[in-house]
């Protein structure tokens, strides 16, 4: 049986089971290789990098696992709307959008007994900056010596301008303990103490994670899995195996192939919800042929990215033609996305020759090479380029290289390495996530490797729109600038892939959430996973 959550009428529905599954007793139900009694065996799609403190960690399959084990300033709801957690209330804005206010609540613990501080929101917050590390760019508008701890219980944010997306994305951060964390930093990563409903007992690289119920939470509601074991299977197969045989309680992202065998077997149901997951294919402009236009026009008319979408994915992705989710425009930004559907080139082959051979200097010796991530829908999209490619005269490459070797190779610049890759991106629900990450110039060879220059004010409105707070404005920036991406193809949007999570039917209220780094959504206002018996 599939679950949507694609409605509110659903998440109601899901949601009032909370309470009949509350009262359940936690059973021994577990997979074969949990943890024990009442707990839940858990396969990633991919193993954890293994930082887990979240000043450094910058990897979604660890954020997975910190989710269970830190609270966040603000936490998202299933609407991706923020709600206080560790804060008592709404942030306090001043100075125009350049200082925020924000009370903690009373009574909120670390692990270790500790109370959460405001000197521990305000490292929380600043440490990323000071230390340099992968997170800088999330909290880089911070203004370090302004922002301070006012009392015991108020931090005052201080920032170097105004942030369109500070209430939106920022104030989401975990709160860690700032004393045990800088009393050994390397330990505190491996050994995180925060305030969450799962404290951390013991990880081995590549193996496990496993986290044990805190019998002493401070915050509603109380988790009723007593424990939680994270295990990975990066191979699509491996997952669908080892739920289909019994071997796990849940496994993260349900196959598109595999989605009507899984969702008919009996004992077994699947969840779905959509996500703002974001899945592209870019194209070199730094060398190459991609660097021309029409050659990038060329090659998108060579297939049907629709067609695609439709027969690998079928519901379980919405098809793109932009660079922002549609889970995200539909939280008021209201983006002209019909115009950008009609000005995304369509399959044609006719047109698709005659901008190729316009473009390319040199179409002889053509030989793309597309660099795609290894699992099978990204693949099968790389192969279908270079299948239309391969018919029009040109023989494309596709090479499948794991994350780490992808990452690497994608931000080269260069057209030996590359001239095409699909890659994704996932982020909050803000524009400003995938406009200024993935397009504008500071992220050149960091996180995005098509190094498109651009024309104009492209990514003069990108910033601007980051540095302001009203909303009218922002829109009118990232207008401007998708317009030109649009037009321009530095990337060609591909689709945005629903968040699913297939379960043994004793698992009860797993409701999984739009922010994947938030999945296993287990202990919420609105859903407590349980181990029926």
């Amino acid at each position: 049986m599939v679950h949507d959550q694609f409605t509110a009428t659903r998440r109601r529905v899901l949601a009032s089971g909370a309470a009949v599954s509350a009262a359940m007793v936690a059973g021994c139900i577990g997979g074969d290789g949990g943890p024990g009694d009442g707990g839940l065996l858990y396969t990633q799609e991919v193993n954890p990098e293994g930082d887990f403190d979240p000043v450094v960690s910058n990897d979604a399959y660890s954020s997975q696992v910190i989710h269970q084990v830190y609270d966040g300033l603000y936490e998202y709801d299933y609407e991706l709307e923020l709600q206080p957690k560790i804060a008592a209330g709404e942030p306090e804005e001043e100075r125009d959008g350049e200082r925020y206010i924000v009370e903690i609540v009373e009574g909120a613990e670390f692990h270790n007994g500790d109370p959460v501080t405001a000197e521990d929101v305000v490292h929380s917050f600043t440490a990323p900056i000071e230390e340099d590390t992968d997170n800088r760019p999330e909290y880089d508008f911070i203004d370090v010596d302004g922002t301070e701890a006012v009392d015991e219980r108020t931090v005052q944010f201080d920032l170097d301008h105004p942030y369109g997306p500070f209430e939106t994305l920022t104030v989401a951060g975990y709160v860690v303990n700032q004393s045990v964390r800088t009393d050994d930093r390397e330990s505190y990563n491996r050994d995180p103490v925060g305030s969450g409903p799962f404290t951390f007992q013991d990880w081995t690289s590549d193996e496990y994670v496993e986290l044990e119920a805190w019998d002493d939470y401070w915050g509603e509601p109380q988790p009723e899995l007593e424990s939680i074991r994270f295990e990975a299977a990066e191979d699509d197969a491996g997952r669908v195996s080892q739920i289909l045989a019994g071997d796990t309680d849940a496994i993260a992202t349900v196959p598109p192939a595999d989605w009507d065998q899984i969702d008919g077997e009996e004992g077994i149901e699947v969840h779905r919800t959509r996500s703002p997951s974001y899945q592209y294919v870019a194209f070199n402009c730094n060398e190459g042929e991609t660097t021309s236009p029409e050659v990038r026009r060329g090659i998108a008319h060579s297939f049907s990215m629709s067609e695609f979408v439709s027969s690998n994915l079928g519901d379980s992705a919405t098809p793109m033609n932009s660079p922002v989710p549609p889970i995200v425009d539909e939280l008021g930004w209201d983006f002209p996305t019909d115009e950008w559907a009609e000005a995304t080139p369509e399959y044609d082959p006719d047109e698709a020759e005659s901008l190729l051979e316009s473009g390319l200097d040199d179409p002889d010796s053509w030989n793309p090479t597309i660099i795609v991530p290894p699992d099978d829908v990204r693949i099968a999209l790389g192969e279908l380029i270079a299948s239309r490619l391969d018919e029009l005269g040109y023989d494309a490459e596709v090479q499948s290289l794991d994350f780490a070797t992808l990452t690497d190779t994608y931000i080269s610049g260069s057209a030996d390495d590359y001239e095409m890759y699909i890659l994704g991106w996932t982020g909050g629900p803000d524009p400003d996530v995938y406009l200024y990450n993935l397009f504008h110039e500071d992220n050149a060879g960091v996180t995005q490797g098509h190094f498109y220059e651009g024309s104009g004010d492209f990514h003069d409105n990108i910033a601007e729109a980051r540095q302001t707070a009203d909303q009218d404005e922002r829109r009118e920036l990232y207008v401007s600038a998708i317009d030109e991406i649009v037009e321009e193809l530095p990337v060609m949007a591909a689709y945005s892939e629903h968040n699913t999570i297939a379960t043994q039917d004793y698992v009860t209220d797993m409701q999984p959430h739009p922010n994947v780094a938030y999945n296993p959504q287990l202990v919420s206002g609105e859903n407590n996973v349980t181990l029926e018996e």
